[in-house]
Order: structure tokens, then C-alpha cells, then sequence
């Protein structure tokens, strides 16, 4: 897809990768991979729960520092089969929201554990959150629109001189 990933040798909170294009204009992504049949995240990463006694109210979305970072949820089925799924920071929230609705838990009261399956999230199956990425940030600022080599128009007019 004309994109360069790198991985980070140490731990950073709430990315994993950068992605850049041939303009080197980078964005975060953070990626999620199972080879079981969902995902498991901790509800109170997106939505503000309260707790009384036993019971657990959920409040609303909680606010997030980048509702738009790129989510590849990822399939491990086996080489060359592997599904991804892209989507924004916001559109998972969005599904937990819709999804995890608080009341008693019966084994685990404090639990806040929810899954996440790939039949839910079909919509997502492409990398359309990935190049809306993107396509908005070159939109926004002309000079990451990829050109010859990377460079800018105006760039590549200087190197010819």
C-alpha cells in the first residue's frame, strides 16, 4: 500500500506502530491481534463506569486524547489469510458503548472485562480508517501529499536546478 511501519523496542502507552507514507508524514496506530475468536479489552478504557455496591452504571464515553487514532483489530487465521480490520479510536468506543451495558456482573462484580468479535465489526474489514487517515492529513496540509520521491513540487524544482 506505499506505507513503512516501525514498531517501537520499548513499551508506548496507546500506540504501537508508527505508519508513514512516501512523504514521511507518520501517524500512531495501535493493533490488537488474536488467534481466538475475540478480542478482550477492559471497558473502562472507553467508557466512564460508576460502581455501587455491586451494580456498575455506565455514565457515558469516556474522553479520549486521540478519538481518531487508527485501530487494527487483526485475525491471525494463517499466511496469506489474515483478516484486519481498521477503524478509529472513536468507532471502537462507539461499539463498546453499544455493546457493554453494566448491571450485575454475576461472577465478578468489579469485572469490566467485554469481548469484541469479528462478526461485529464486518463494516471495518478494509483499511479505509488507515487511508482516511491519510487522505485527511494531506487534505488539511498540501505539502504531505505524496509526489516523485517524496518530495514536494517545490522541492523537486529546486533539485533540477
Amino acid at each position: 500500500m506505499g506505507f513503512v511501519a516501525t514498531p517501537f523496542a520499548g513499551n508506548v502507552p496507546n500506540f504501537d506502530l508508527l505508519v508513514a507514507n512516501e512523504a514521511g508524514y507518520a501517524i500512531p496506530v495501535q493493533v490488537k491481534a488474536i488467534n481466538g475468536p475475540s478480542w478482550q479489552f477492559t471497558a473502562t478504557t472507553f467508557l466512564d463506569i460508576e460502581f455501587n455496591g455491586e451494580v456498575q452504571t455506565v455514565v457515558g464515553q469516556r474522553a479520549t486524547l486521540n478519538p481518531d487514532l487508527v485501530c487494527v483489530l487483526v485475525l491471525l487465521v494463517g499466511a496469506g489469510k489474515d483478516e484486519f480490520y481498521t477503524l478509529r479510536f472513536k468507532d471502537l468506543q462507539g461499539h463498546i458503548a453499544g455493546i457493554y451495558k453494566g448491571g450485575r456482573r454475576p461472577k465478578n462484580p468489579k469485572s469490566t472485562h467485554c469481548a469484541v468479535w469479528p462478526k461485529e465489526l464486518q463494516v471495518f474489514k478494509n483499511w479505509n480508517a488507515l487511508l482516511a487517515a491519510f487522505n485527511g492529513a494531506a487534505a488539511s496540509n498540501p505539502s504531505l501529499q505524496p509526489t516523485c520521491y517524496g518530495l514536494r513540487p517545490s522541492h523537486a524544482a529546486e533539485l533540477k536546478r
